[in-house]
């Protein structure tokens, strides 16, 4: 299901030091971890663009850059807010290639059903930033922090206007923990070769 009034952003940006490469151009399945981001997040928002490079990725999808360049993830979310025209934005990152397409819609019509300036799931007692729903009323918050040289962005979650969702809400729609798997290392890849390969035989 396409919903209209959220727009999708992969973070495709990163050094990815420990995976020796860009982590967007790893093929799993036949596939980059980016055309497996893009495939998920065009099954349920409306406009889908990448947080990264131009230069890198601007073949595959409108790409947005960092306004605040060299700060991390937050400043990626930052310019995917600076940049959106929809209230509610589905921001993942391009390394969880596990995410099911029936969660991400779950967890934007969830997003959508509530007043929370942030949605996110909670799996082992942490929440994932980059698999959550921003509103634009998370932006001025966002910039304040960037200004301030404060890139972490779980403490920027505005405790009164956070929804969690808490993974025994996800266990009760048969949401498995393990979607959330990120890939930072070689090693990863090859382990989510074996589990993709498994669920072939």
């Amino acid at each position: 299901m396409i919903h209209a009034n959220v727009s999708g952003f992969v973070l495709a940006g990163g050094k990815s030091t420990r995976m020796g490469q860009d982590k967007a151009a790893v093929t799993l399945d036949g596939r980059t971890l980016l055309d497996h981001a893009l495939a998920a997040l065009r099954e349920v928002c409306r406009d889908v663009s990448i947080l990264g490079k131009r230069e890198l990725y601007g073949t595959q999808a409108p790409v947005i850059e960092d306004i605040f360049p060299e700060c991390g993830p937050l400043g990626g979310i930052h310019a995917a807010l600076s940049s959106s025209h929809t209230r509610f934005n589905l921001v993942i990152a391009v390394d969880t290639p596990f995410l099911a397409q029936k969660f991400l819609s779950y967890l934007a019509e969830t997003a959508a059903a509530s007043s929370a300036v942030v949605t996110t799931p909670e799996i082992n007692n942490y929440t994932q930033p980059l698999c959550t729903v921003y509103t634009l009323d998370f932006l001025p918050i966002a910039e304040h922090a960037l200004r301030d040289g404060n890139y972490k962005i779980v403490p920027l979650f505005p405790k009164d206007r956070t929804l969690i969702i808490p993974e025994a809400e996800l266990r009760q729609f048969a949401f498995a923990a393990d979607m959330f798997e990120n890939l930072n290392t070689p090693e990863d890849v090859e382990r989510a070769r074996r589990r993709l390969s498994g669920r072939k035989t």
